[in-house]
């Protein structure tokens, strides 16, 4: 087995974050080093990753989790923040998010330790849409939200089209569904903030045909098997 899919499968890190940890010095194999990152994992080999020894599981777990804020996106954080992983109190198999929610965020979440699934719902060419309610500071125009589909430029990068649609409004509020197929860091906020505005509240609804529904906030549950067959082929 690829020694980037022997880290994911033991739950560590999704592929990609795996390859870095080579890159970076943090993986070894029989004691020494990695520095070939297509290395295939013989039997008898002992890999470590930042000096503590992996396995490879068979047990696949896929979850879908209602992100609250002021919860970090990550396994680990060095400042000592909550992070997701300690809200899934009763989960023994060791999981890692798929992507991104920054701090402020709430919403779904995938939770696996199926690293092919993570790099296949996570690749820009798979183009596996994400669904967002965005409350922002001002009543927007329609100018602004055909900029916002179209693509405008958050900074050296201009986004692919989008599909936005306006769902309410007031005199200093408006209520958008954004849905983007690429996952640059921050990218809602900051296509909302190329156009003028500021975000008040971002929540992600679904992924592709994964739905948030009625799940409450800080809770998970487990992805049924339609959902799973679903992701690994969209």
């Amino acid at each position: 087995m690829r020694i980037n899919k022997y880290i994911a499968s033991a739950g560590i890190a999704s592929r990609r974050a795996a390859d870095e940890l080579i890159k970076n010095g943090s993986v070894k194999v029989n004691g020494a080093v990695l520095t070939e990152p297509g290395y295939d994992v013989q039997e008898g080999d002992i890999v470590l990753v930042n000096g503590r020894p992996v396995e490879a599981s068979e047990k696949l777990v896929y979850y879908a989790l209602n992100k609250p804020a002021g919860f970090i996106t990550t396994a680990s954080d060095e400042q000592g923040r909550p992070t997701v992983l300690d809200l899934m109190t009763d989960v023994t198999v060791r999981v890692f998010p798929v992507g991104r929610l920054d701090g402020a965020s709430t919403g779904l979440l995938i939770m696996t330790n199926d690293g092919s699934l993570s790099y296949h719902i996570s690749h820009p060419k798979n183009k596996v849409w994400k669904s967002y309610k965005v409350l922002i500071d001002s009543a927007i125009g329609s100018d602004k939200i055909e900029e916002l589909k179209n693509g405008v430029d958050i900074g050296g990068y201009t986004t692919r089209p989008a599909r936005v649609e306006l769902l309410k409004q007031t005199k200093g509020t408006s209520l958008l569904e954004i849905q983007i197929s690429e996952g640059k860091n921050r990218q809602i906020r900051r296509m909302i903030k190329a156009v003028g505005y500021n975000v008040i509240e971002l929540q992600r609804t679904a992924i592709g045909k994964v739905q948030l529904g009625r799940l409450k906030e800080g809770g998970y549950r487990k992805l049924s098997k339609e959902e799973i067959e679903y992701l690994k082929n969209c």
